[in-house]
């Protein structure tokens, strides 16, 4: 299954929705959005839209603690948003729920 990957920026907040399966062969796309719009701009706050994806293997896990780091080297804040239940299980296993902030639902780009 194919990865599609989008985002939306607004005085210094982001919000990348991704949709699909996040995987070794999908990752990629997700890890080139992340860098092009971090190389874009200055953003004080990240929001992966998680609500799309169905699936989520190491890869997908390991692109999402990148981004995360590059985000806070630049002192800015990344987090995850409405995770469906296969992906949450993957964090909740692997202890990345208590690594990523995890919100429930996607924050409006204006909120703080």
């Amino acid at each position: 299954m194919e990865l599609q990957v989008s985002t939306a920026s607004q005085a210094g907040h982001a919000v990348v929705s991704a949709v699909g399966e996040l995987d070794l062969y999908t990752a990629p796309r997700l890890q080139q959005a992340l860098a092009a719009l971090l190389g874009e701009q200055e953003l004080d706050r990240v929001v992966v839209d998680l609500s799309g994806v169905e699936f989520c293997d190491s890869t997908g896990m390991n692109v999402l603690l990148s981004g995360m780091k590059r985000v806070r080297e630049r002192g800015g804040v990344f987090e995850l948003a409405a995770p469906r239940p296969a992906v949450q299980r993957i964090l909740q296993v692997t202890g990345l729920d208590t690594v990523f902030t995890v919100h429930d639902a996607v924050p409006a780009l204006d909120a703080t």
